[in-house]
C-alpha cells in the first residue's frame, strides 16, 4: 500500500502546492521534482521490503519424529517380495 500510496502523496503534494517552496518553482520544475521524488520513494519502498526480507531468520520446517522413525524401520525391513525372490535364489546352481 505504501508503494501506491507514497507516489500519489508526493505528486499531489507539489500539484497542489502543500510543500514549503514549491510555489516559488516553475510548473514544468514541479512536476519533474514530483515525478522524480515519486519514482524515489517507490524505490526506497521496495529496498526496505528487500531489507526486511533478507533479515528475516529462515524457517525450515522439521519432519514430525514419529514419521522418521516408522521410516527408518520401513527402510530396513525386507518386503516380502525381497525375501521370497532370496529364498527362491539360494538354491539354484547356473
Amino acid at each position: 500500500m505504501v508503494m501506491w500510496m507514497a507516489p500519489v502523496a508526493i505528486i499531489s503534494g507539489f500539484y497542489y502546492h502543500l510543500f514549503p517552496g514549491v510555489s516559488q518553482i516553475s510548473s514544468s520544475a514541479q512536476t519533474l521534482a514530483g515525478g522524480f521524488l515519486a519514482v524515489v520513494s517507490v524505490n526506497m519502498v521496495i529496498g526496505f521490503y528487500i531489507f526486511m526480507a533478507m533479515k528475516e531468520t529462515p524457517h525450515r520446517p522439521q519432519p514430525d519424529p514419529t514419521f522418521l522413525a516408522n521410516a527408518k524401520v520401513g527402510i530396513n525391513q525386507p518386503t516380502s517380495s525381497q525375501m521370497s525372490d532370496d529364498s527362491k535364489g539360494k538354491g539354484k546352481i547356473e
